[in-house]
C-alpha cells in the first residue's frame, strides 16, 4: 500500500514512470531486433506448447494474458526500482527522512499548490492559527505586529533599538518544520537573576542575526532556514512604534501591555509616530493573497497596530483576496468587555474603512459551565454572536465549531484551518466538497497528527 502512495494523483511521478516504460520498451524491441526477433516467436510458441501439454487445447488468448501479466510484472519492477535509486540517493543528502520519501514528496507537491494566504496578527491566537494553515499550504505569509513593549521583546526594543522580536519568534515556531528539540530551544527563556533572566533563545537569535545582516527582514528570512519554516514571517512595519490609546472618559494609556491594565473602555487608538512606512514584502503578500485573515488574537493590541501601518488597509481594500475575520471566543478583559461580535468587526470598520472584511468566523460550540466559571473569575465571558448586526455591517458570519476546550478555550488550529480550505473550495469551485487529491492528502495530514499526538502521549 505504501508502494502505492506514488501513483497518489498530483505526485507528478506516474509520467516519469510511464516515459520510463515506454523507453523500456522501445529498448526492449531494439535487442529483439539485433538478437533476431524470432526468439520472440520462439518464445510465444513455447508458451502455446506449454498450455497445449496442459491442457489438450490451445487457447488464443493465453498470449495476451501472458502478456499482460508480464508488462505488470515489468511495471512494478521498475517502479520499485526507481523509488530505491531515488531513495539510495535521498539517504545521504537527508538520510533521516529516507524512511518516508514518498510522504515527504506527496506532502511538499501538495502544499506548494495550496493557495496564498497571507495572515495578519499577533500574540499566541495567530500562532495557533498557523500551526493549522501550515497544513493545507506553503504558500503562508504572517503579518506580524511590532508594537509589544513587554517581557524580553520590549527589553531588548528598548536597549538595543530594535523592532520586538517575541510575536515573530512564535509565528516562526508555529511555521517550523524542524525537531522538538529546536522548537524547544527557540522558546527556551532563561532563568537566573542576571541580565539574561526573562530572555527566550529566540529572541535574542533574532536580534543577534538582525544586528548581524543588518536588516530584521533579512535576519528572519535567514532564521526560516534555520528552522525550516513554512511560508514567510514579516513584520507590518520596521519602524518602531508605540501603541497609544483614548480611553472613552478622554485619558490616554500609551503602551500596548498598558492598555489592557488601565481598567477602563477604549475608544481609539492609534500608532506614535502616526506615519509608519510599511514593509514592502507585507504590502505585496496582501496585494497577491487569494484569502487574508485577520486574527484570532487582542482585538485592539494584536490586530488593529498592523491595520494602523500606512498602506496596509489600503492594500487590504485594494486586495482581490477573500478577507477573513476570525472573532475571539472570549471577551477580553480591559479590551473587548461585554463586546458582541458584530462589536470586535465594527471596531475594526471604524478604525480603518469598510472593505476589510468579508466573512467573520465565530464559534458555534456551547462552553461548558466549569470552563465559564474559569474564565468568569477573570471578568472573561463567550462573545455572543449579533448575526443580524453583523448582517448590518455587510459582513457574512460563518458559524463553526472551532474551539479547542480543555482547562482553557483556544482556537482549534486543525479545525479552524478546515473551515477555511472548505471556504476557499467553495469560492472557487462553488462546493464545499474537497478534492480527490485533498482528500488523501487530508487523509495522510490527519494520520500524521494523529501518530504526533500518540508520540507525546
Amino acid at each position: 500500500m505504501h508502494l502505492l502512495k506514488w501513483l497518489y494523483p498530483g505526485m507528478k511521478f506516474k509520467r516519469w514512470l510511464l516515459l520510463f516504460s515506454l523507453g523500456t520498451i522501445v529498448a526492449s524491441v531494439g535487442i529483439a531486433i539485433v538478437f533476431n526477433y524470432k526468439y520472440i516467436g520462439n518464445l510465444e510458441e513455447f508458451i502455446f506448447r506449454t498450455v497445449y501439454m496442459m491442457t489438450g487445447t490451445y487457447y488464443y488468448t493465453v498470449t495476451a494474458i501472458v502478456g499482460i501479466t508480464v508488462i505488470l510484472f515489468g511495471l512494478i519492477t521498475m517502479l520499485f526500482a526507481t523509488r530505491m535509486i531515488i531513495r539510495s540517493v535521498i539517504s545521504v543528502l537527508i538520510p533521516e527522512s529516507s524512511d518516508k520519501l514518498v510522504d515527504l514528496i506527496f506532502e511538499k507537491r501538495k502544499l506548494n499548490r495550496g493557495p496564498a494566504v497571507t495572515v495578519i496578527g499577533g500574540g499566541t491566537g495567530l500562532s495557533v492559527l498557523l500551526r493549522g494553515i501550515k497544513g493545507i499550504t506553503n504558500n503562508i505569509t504572517a503579518v506580524v505586529t511590532v508594537a509589544d513593549d513587554g517581557g524580553s521583546s520590549g527589553r531588548l526594543r528598548e536597549d538595543l533599538g530594535m523592532i520586538p522580536p517575541g510575536d515573530l519568534r512564535n509565528c516562526l515556531v508555529a511555521l517550523a518544520d524542524t525537531e522538538p528539540l529546536m522548537e524547544k530551544l527557540f522558546q527556551h527563556r532563561f532563568g537566573g537573576h542576571g541580565d539574561l533572566k526573562g530572555h527566550s533563545f529566540g529572541n535574542l537569535f533574532i536580534a543577534a542575526m538582525t544586528e548581524v545582516l543588518g536588516d530584521v527582514e533579512i535576519a528572519l528570512t535567514e532564521a526560516s532556514k534555520v528552522l525550516a519554516v513554512k511560508g514567510r514571517v514579516l513584520p507590518a512595519s520596521t519602524q518602531r512604534v508605540r501603541l497609544v490609546a483614548t480611553m472613552e472618559d478622554g485619558s490616554i494609556v500609551e503602551g500596548e501591555s498598558k492598555i489592557p491594565l488601565a481598567g477602563k473602555k477604549i475608544k481609539r487608538v492609534h500608532l506614535y509616530p502616526p506615519d509608519v512606512d510599511p514593509v514592502q514584502s507585507s504590502v505585496d503578500a496582501i496585494l497577491n493573497a487569494d484569502v487574508i485573515i485577520l486574527g484570532p488574537g487582542s482585538l485592539y493590541t494584536s490586530i488593529m497596530p498592523n491595520l494602523l501601518v500606512d498602506g496596509i488597509a489600503d492594500a487590504l481594500r485594494s486586495s482581490s483576496a477573500v478577507k477573513v475575520y476570525v472573532c475571539n471566543v472570549m471577551t477580553q478583559p480591559g479590551e473587548t468587555d461585554g463586546y458582541t461580535a458584530s462589536m470586535h468587526a465594527k471596531a475594526i470598520l471604524d478604525h480603518v474603512g469598510m472593505g476589510v472584511i468579508d466573512y467573520i468566523i465565530v464559534n458555534s460550540h456551547e462552553l461548558g459551565n466549569d470552563v465559564r466559571q474559569v474564565y468568569a473569575r477573570e471578568e472573561a465571558y463567550p462573545v455572543r454572536v449579533d448575526e443580524e448586526a453583523i448582517e448590518s455591517l455587510g459582513i457574512r458570519t460563518i458559524k463553526a465549531d472551532i474551539v479547542s476546550e480543555t482547562n482553557l478555550v483556544r482556537h482549534d488550529p486543525r479545525k479552524l484551518s478546515h473551515i477555511i480550505m472548505k471556504m476557499i473550495y467553495k469560492l472557487r469551485t462553488g462546493t464545499d466538497k474537497v478534492g480527490l487529491f485533498d482528500y488523501y492528502f487530508l487523509k495522510e495530514q490527519l494520520k500524521k497528527e494523529n501518530k504526533e499526538k500518540v508520540k507525546k502521549e
